[in-house]
């Protein structure tokens, strides 16, 4: 780490910030005001009901009520009850702008540009709420999506969620299995899609699998399809299928009936990865979510009235869910659809400019990709509005943090985030009142008490361990579908320390308060008996020129464990005798002689989740002997054969 940040805010930009004007509330709160974020920090999680209540009114929480008490039985994980009296429609907070500003921008790699107004986001919700009430869809039935992430999707999902039905949604790339995996098990009443989808210049078609799709769905009532690739697709062999416009032309734009619910009330089931069997269907409430959702976006993003924010996410990840919760900020949402890199790794930022952005939102693999591709927007890009830089999806490499301020921009925050779909938000994230140090994520969430317990379960600070939270949220899962006595949620997150999250990450937290992920602990390396984390190897080969990507896992070998390194190269590389010793000598001088490979093997491709995240486990998996039970929760489950039966790993 280097002694100086990398950026600071100047002393009016941080003053100007929603987190600076709620910290002094706060400070009015309790009658004394707050020196440091830390101390801010300490005080949303010691006094949560104070914080949570206040977040609330500074948010303007719309509501039927709000209910005088803020917690119920506040000490037990799971089984606290945030806000119990508490009446609310998350659609009409996420609704609640309904004029000629620029809601939505949604763009189609090159083919499409389209703008909807906040009135007419409005507008187009009421109708598909009415068409969702003339199937009679109800409060807790299930409403999905296969759909690109287009404004169709956001509408379809306010409009179920205005009743009080549940959403769920896939991306159009995954199979007709991971499909099944995931609906099959919430049974929806109504489907959502396009007609097929645009990526690296090419049209792809959603309807041949649609079809196989419903006709395993029990309970399906009706397919409401999207034209997008098509203005004309046909529905033929599709039973109970109906143009989008067909579905809303019966129905003309009124006042939408927001239908006031419980602050736990079912708004989405979101799922995990799926990789060591059918994904879990992790419930998450309205209430809570929202809470989470404004807490981040307000404070730790400044999001503001008119904020043009974009993040590239397609509807299978759960940061689709969290930027879409941004229009309760009453932020214009810009949305992509199609590859980041057609017709070439510039179109992002292209983008940044074109509908001048304000917060820019990408995956840590999208930032490596582009300094791996010499690609320098500082050059060739004005990026003037360009105000914050968001990422997440895995570790944000310490050069990474060096290719955005000297290629991309030096006067920006750099926010690497990290949370998951567990919790629909974030345990860690960016900071706009607090500078951003080289290779660390920037702060702890707000209202989370976020902790790394050691192996001994002790708290413990600039050590690596475990991530934990060891007291409840309001964005805790409602439940997990169908888990009779919550046996899978309290082995998900309860199984290991008693009344306390363990997260399933390897980190560490710094001398800044800020903190360092050194890759899942359910893959962490343990070389005779020393815990290394996988990132801390990436961290090293990645800054090598010659690779792209690397995958390390843990073989079982002699009755110890021995690292074995994949490499994908690029294209003008060979994996020789230089390249393996100066891969090493990277590794032995930057980290340490137990950081280093016993075995390093090159491979054409390396399998990941349909959210990009590689996976470890399966390959481990894989070259222990043992099948992967769940390849359609891979995005490219043909690259798990590569890893089969490798001569160089059999001595």
């Amino acid at each position: 780490m280097t002694d100086q940040p990398l950026w600071q805010p100047t002393a009016e930009r941080a003053a100007a910030t929603h987190m600076a004007a709620f910290m002094k509330q706060a400070g009015e709160h309790r009658g004394q005001a707050f020196d440091a974020y830390e101390d801010f920090h300490a005080w949303t999680v010691d006094d949560a009901p104070a914080f949570w209540s206040l977040l609330w009114d500074y948010a303007g929480v719309i509501a039927e009520t709000k209910g005088n008490r803020f917690v119920a039985d506040q000490d037990k994980m799971p089984g606290a009850q945030w806000f119990p009296d508490a009446r609310l429609n998350i659609a009409e907070n996420l609704l609640r702008r309904r004029d000629d500003g620029i809601a939505l921008i949604f763009r189609g790699e090159d083919q499409v540009r389209r703008e909807l107004t906040f009135a007419e986001l409005y507008d187009q919700v009421s109708r598909a709420a009415q068409g969702l009430r003339a199937l009679d869809v109800q409060a807790g039935d299930r409403v999905a999506g296969f759909i690109p992430n287009m404004p169709e999707a956001i509408i379809a999902m306010l409009a179920a969620a205005s009743i009080g039905a549940i959403w769920s949604s896939c991306s159009p790339d995954f199979g007709v299995k991971g499909v099944m995996d995931r609906f099959g098990q919430i049974e929806p009443k109504v489907l959502f899609t396009a007609d097929g989808y645009f990526y690296n210049g090419k049209s792809h078609d959603s309807l041949d699998r649609i079809g196989d799709i419903t006709a395993q769905l029990d309970g399906l009532a009706k397919i409401i399809v999207v034209p997008y690739v098509d203005e004309k697709p046909s529905l033929a062999g599709l039973d109970n299928a109906v143009m989008w416009d067909d579905f809303l032309n019966p129905h003309t734009a009124g006042e939408i009936v927001f239908e006031q619910l419980p602050f736990n009330h079912p708004l989405y089931i979101l799922y995990s990865s799926g990789t060591t069997g059918l994904p879990k269907c992790i419930v998450h409430g309205a209430g809570g979510t929202l809470l989470k959702h404004m807490s981040e976006q307000l404070l730790h993003c400044d999001l503001k009235w008119g904020t043009r924010f974009f993040y590239f996410t397609t509807c299978g990840w759960m940061m689709w869910n969290l930027f879409v919760s941004a229009l309760a900020c009453e932020a214009t949402l810009v949305l992509y659809d199609g590859s980041p890199f057609y017709p070439d790794g510039n179109v992002l930022f292209d983008l940044a400019d074109e509908e001048k952005i304000n917060v820019f939102g990408v995956s840590a693999k999208y930032i490596d990709a582009c300094a791996k591709g010499g690609i320098e927007p500082a050059k060739t890009h004005d990026m003037g509005s360009v105000e914050s830089i968001l990422s997440t999806g895995s570790s944000l490499l310490p050069e990474s943090f060096d290719y955005v301020y000297e290629k991309v921009k030096s006067d920006v925050l750099l926010s690497s985030m990290s949370g998951g779909t567990d919790l629909c938000g974030c345990f860690v994230a960016g900071n706009p009142v607090k500078p951003v140090w080289r290779g660390e994520l920037q702060s702890l969430v707000v209202g989370m008490a976020t902790d790394v317990f050691n192996d001994d379960g002790k708290s413990v600070r600039g050590e690596k361990g475990e991530l934990v939270c060891t007291r409840s949220f309001p964005s805790m899962p409602v439940e997990f579908w169908r888990d009779p006595g919550d046996a899978k949620y309290r082995a998900a997150y309860f199984e290991v320390y008693d009344n306390v999250w363990r997260h399933g990450d390897y980190c560490e937290i710094t001398e800044h308060d800020g903190m360092v992920i050194y890759g899942r602990s359910d893959a962490v390396l343990n070389p005779g008996g020393v815990r290394i984390g996988t990132a801390e190897i990436y961290r090293q080969v990645e800054r090598l020129d010659e690779v792209v990507e690397g995958l390390v896992i843990g073989q079982e070998w002699d009755g110890d464990t021995r690292v074995v390194l994949f490499v994908r190269l690029r294209d003008d590389a060979e994996l020789d005798a230089d390249l393996e010793a100066k891969i090493r000598k990277q590794i032995r001088d930057n980290a340490t002689p137990r950081h280093v490979p016993a075995r390093i093997v090159a491979v054409a491709d390396i399998p990941r989740t349909i959210s990009g995240k590689i996976v470890e486990l399966a390959v481990r998996d894989i070259v222990h002997g043992r099948e992967v039970k769940n390849r359609d929760a891979l995005a490219n489950p043909e690259a798990l054969d590569l890893f089969r039966g490798i001569e160089a790993l059999q001595s």
